[in-house]
């Protein structure tokens, strides 16, 4: 997660003390952990002390453990979250390795089911998830510029620029770049 280059390391350090902060709420031990998210024991003592940023992947089966959203998780090592949100204070987070940039233009607020996310993918990324963060996950892929491939429930589609895909997510999602401009999309998630 990115705030700017001087507030990675502090952004880094409240999510790892926040993941660790969740598994001690359940009494579980990295053991336990690892078994229920399939998330090496390593990884997650290495994600939990801060000494690497979790990918995008290893992030969604925490949520997904955890019953939250990415947005969610995120915006509870953020600071409360305020009704403007201008372009300069939303968050972004970034899995450099997978070509993925994620910023939260509208994060999780309480009372609010929804959220909207802008997804940044180079050409040629592939992020796949192996389950939903919370299950019948109500999301709205809209392509602002480039292409993607996305399967969901077995069906690939392939959007052009404009194209919206609308879907309730209840298991595996793959989102490709195949463009090679690469591409930039709006997410739109609502809370079942």
């Amino acid at each position: 997660m990115r705030d700017d280059d001087s507030g990675t390391d502090a952004v880094d350090a409240r999510l790892a003390a926040r993941l660790a902060a969740l598994r001690a709420e359940r009494g579980w031990s990295l053991g336990e952990l690892a078994e229920r998210s399939g998330v090496s024991r390593s990884t997650l003592s290495r994600a939990e002390r801060a000494e690497t940023s979790p990918t995008a992947a290893v992030l969604n089966r925490l949520c997904a453990v955890y019953g939250r959203t990415m947005s969610r998780l995120l915006s509870e090592v953020e600071a409360e979250p305020a009704l403007l949100v201008r372009a300069a204070e939303q968050p972004v987070w970034e899995d450099r390795p997978a070509g993925f940039v994620r910023r939260s233009v509208s994060p999780p607020h309480a009372g609010l089911r929804g959220e909207l996310v802008e997804g940044r993918l180079t050409a040629g990324a592939d992020i796949a998830y192996d389950r939903p963060p919370v299950p019948g996950l109500e999301q709205h892929v809209w392509v602002l510029e480039g292409a993607l491939e996305i399967t969901a429930q077995d069906v690939e589609h392939h959007l052009a620029a404009g194209d919206c895909l609308r879907m309730r997510v209840w298991g595996p999602t793959r989102f490709r770049c195949a463009a090679p401009e690469g591409a930039r999309y709006a997410l739109a998630v609502v809370l079942p």
